[in-house]
């Protein structure tokens, strides 16, 4: 994986895998999703709704694409939130 711009987040599981950020706003966001409470496996990170809104703040942030691990793939921002804002949405 070739990550071309500084800043970047990964996606995997619904959630945050890895990141780069050095936005102060972007930062900031970041410390707030982690203080929320922050599982060091994605896949057992359950995002609540606040947390999945933090993530999409994130992305807004970055000048260009996400990295979906699990597809090995980049999406836009607007894929990415959609991924992140419809994962586990059914599950109870």
């Amino acid at each position: 994986m070739i990550i071309e711009n500084p800043d970047y987040i990964t996606l995997k599981w619904g959630t945050i895998k890895s990141w780069k950020l050095t936005d102060d706003t972007a930062f900031e966001l970041l410390k707030r999703y982690i203080n929320l409470g922050m599982s060091f496996s994605a896949m057992q990170q359950r995002d609540t709704k606040e947390q999945k809104e933090l993530i999409c703040k994130i992305i807004d942030t970055l000048d260009g694409d996400v990295y979906l691990e699990w597809d090995e793939k980049s999406v836009s921002k607007e894929e990415a939130k959609k991924y992140v804002l419809e994962y586990r949405k059914d599950a109870g």
